[in-house]
């Protein structure tokens, strides 16, 4: 069974030894070159997806628009990405213990941000890289417990699962 992981967590591909991925630092963010028109009444937001190569030969990168899906809400509703002012990873070599970042500006109803997931899919040397998920939410704190509707959301579910798991790891 495929379980998502939680934003923060790192994801290895099998198929390229040693490269690792993982989206981090979603929070609520106004993109540097301003807003976009198109999300007036929306609440924008930020996340990064880092790329790291842990292999002995280089790797090149690609993570571009296109690759990354962000959907919110319970009902998995597509966000508002603002091409113009995000960060992708266009044709980039990374070496061993190296890393090459992409940050990507989203918006979307405040209401909704409780519950994010983004999907991301990988083109390493010109192959693709199959897809890869993370859950999360803006406000999600390690530890605390979310407001209102975000209480339930999926993300609460696997941060409290995940760490019901290492506490069970560490008595065994």
């Amino acid at each position: 069974m495929y379980e998502p992981n939680v934003v923060g967590d790192w994801q290895e591909y099998d198929e390229h030894a040693g490269l690792r991925v993982r989206v981090h630092r979603l929070e609520q963010s106004e993109p540097p070159r301003g807003r976009d028109d198109a999300a007036e009444g929306l609440t924008y937001f930020r996340l990064r997806v880092t790329v790291e190569n842990r292999g002995a030969g280089h790797s090149t990168i690609h993570l571009e628009d296109g690759q990354i899906d962000v959907r919110i809400g319970p009902d998995g509703e597509s966000a508002f990405i603002d091409w113009r002012n995000s960060q992708f990873i266009e044709g980039f070599d990374v070496y061993p213990l190296r890393r090459a970042t992409a940050v990507l500006y989203a918006a979307g109803p405040e209401a909704a941000l409780g519950q994010v997931d983004v999907q991301v899919q990988l083109r390493v040397d010109d192959e693709w890289a199959e897809r890869r998920l993370w859950t999360g939410g803006i406000g999600l704190q390690e530890g605390s417990a979310p407001a209102g509707t975000a209480r339930e959301s999926l993300a609460h579910q696997i941060s409290t699962f995940l760490r019901d798991q290492a506490a069970e790891e560490g008595t065994a």
